[in-house]
């Protein structure tokens, strides 16, 4: 049930935020929890899957494991995607609004990448060992499990491995790749919105009840929006993220323990070893099969969970 009346003090709009953000993360990354354990199997080149492609990965992880196993690595998953994508979704708005108060014409134009790009650094410094602890459960095959849990995995992260800089491993790519990669999200998202609101108002958008003469997205229009803001973001980060994840996943196997240096010599040396199509966007298809749904669904259930939170009174475009 939505409720009756509007945020009346800012932290009642926080925590509002909050929720609306949390519950977008949780429903974007289950819908394509599968997609997201075969893309980190291929991007590290597990032995057991290095091989197939995205469709046979999947199909074998249900023959060798079984249809639960496409799951594997989900329940860490949810435990960070929460406060994840809570504290990026809120973090955006409370720096739109601030960054619209200063009234800089240079700012202006690009105020929705420097709000997205320090919402998306912002989320990732507070749940970035949650990441890393998933990507180890997911990258485990069934009767060669290392960890029972993510307590476990934790545990026996900070003990064997550094302390907490083992679960801080990649930090630095992941940082670099979040900086473009939610800016532009996040840019491109709310500069598609305004251009079907102003161009297709009348089969992207209806009418917002509690605005008189606003307008919302429909359905589609989020699905679109959000999906070509996914599709465009991805493109120009996917590097980094492959490089994050074969640092975080170093320690997995003695041959691939090589890959835990510093963020230019993973960098270099995946360049080196298997070059850029099938080292650096190694994965890139499934990647698209996946960012593109999930980012969309993250976006389209955001905007949903704002307008039942009466967190989006509409929006008027000159």
């Amino acid at each position: 049930m939505a409720l009756s009346m509007e945020p009346k003090t800012d932290l009642d709009f926080i925590l509002r935020n909050l929720l609306a953000g949390g519950v977008a993360g949780m429903c974007a990354k289950t819908a394509v929890a599968p997609l997201d354990r075969i893309k980190i199997l291929l991007q590290a080149q597990s032995v057991h899957y290095k091989h197939h492609g995205v469709f046979a990965g999947l199909t074998a992880i249900v023959r060798q494991e079984s249809i639960f196993a496409l799951y594997k690595g989900n329940g860490a998953q949810m435990v960070r995607i929460f406060p994840y994508a809570a504290t990026q979704f809120t973090s955006f708005e409370i720096y739109k609004k601030y960054l619209n108060g200063l009234n800089i014409p240079m700012v202006q134009h690009g105020d929705k990448f420097v709000a997205g790009a320090g919402a998306g650094a912002t989320a990732v410094t507070l749940t970035y060992p949650l990441d890393t602890i998933r990507a180890r459960l997911a990258f485990q095959i069934t009767g060669e499990q290392r960890y029972t849990g993510i307590a476990n995995t934790a545990i026996t992260m900070f003990r064997t491995e550094g302390g907490i800089r083992a679960l801080y491993r990649g930090f630095v790519p992941t940082m670099m790749g979040m900086v473009p990669y939610a800016g532009f999200s996040f840019y491109c998202f709310e500069s598609l919105k305004y251009v079907l609101m102003k161009y297709m108002p009348t089969t992207m958008c209806r009418k917002c009840d509690r605005n008189t003469g606003g307008l919302v997205l429909t359905v589609p229009g989020k699905l679109v929006c959000g999906g070509l803001a996914g599709a465009v973001a991805q493109s120009v980060s996917y590097p980094l993220d492959v490089t994050r994840r074969r640092m975080q996943l170093a320690c997995m196997d003695p041959q691939t323990a090589k890959f835990g240096a510093g963020m230019i010599q993973t960098l270099t040396l995946i360049y080196r070893e298997n070059g850029i199509t099938k080292g650096l966007y190694r994965g890139m298809s499934v990647n698209y099969l996946r960012a593109i749904p999930m980012v969309a669904t993250s976006f389209s259930t955001y905007e949903l969970m704002k307008q039942l939170l009466h967190l989006d009174t509409g929006m008027t475009v000159a």
